[in-house]
């Protein structure tokens, strides 16, 4: 699937992506490390920032999940960085704000109110297998978050493409 990106709120300044989950442990952090790094390897860091947060506020400031920060050390990308943020209105500037499920799109619509629909998808919009949710691993054991890990990778790459066309 070849979905398109929306233009820079503000042309001449870095293009921002969020990624937004519940909590803001596991899928949203785990896709922002994994899309930062693959936009690092392309050599778009100095146009391109990426962050995540949560719709809920109970684990702003922990780190992630250690079985997402296992799953994502196992394959050679380093989340340790990472600290839990909440989505508040500071995140509707941003260019993009990627949800990881319909749950999560409802909470940033629901704080956005009026929003341009092109500005706030579900991340697997983007995904070369097709859209849907990524599912939450936080309950399951570690093939969740495993199966967290290839939903964002082959969809971050997918991404940046979209990225580099612009």
């Amino acid at each position: 699937m070849t979905a398109s990106l929306p233009t820079a709120r503000e042309p001449g300044t870095a293009y921002r992506i969020g990624t937004v989950c519940l909590g803001n442990i596991c899928r949203s952090p785990m896709a922002a490390t994994v899309l930062g790094e693959l936009v690092d390897r392309a050599g778009l860091a100095d146009r391109v920032e990426v962050s995540s947060c949560g719709t809920g506020g109970w684990h702003v400031g922990q780190p992630m999940d250690e079985r997402a920060a296992s799953t994502l050390r196992a394959a050679d990308y380093d989340g340790s960085d990472h600290r839990a943020q909440q989505l508040g209105p500071g995140w509707l500037a941003y260019d993009l704000l990627l949800a990881m499920d319909e749950d999560n799109l409802a909470g940033v619509h629901a704080l956005a109110g009026e929003v341009d629909p092109a500005r706030v998808r579900l991340f697997r919009d983007f995904d070369p297998v097709g859209p849907g949710e990524v599912p939450d691993p936080y309950y399951g054991g570690p093939q969740g978050f495993a199966d967290v890990l290839a939903m964002v990778e082959r969809t971050g790459v997918a991404i940046v493409a979209a990225l580099e066309r612009m």
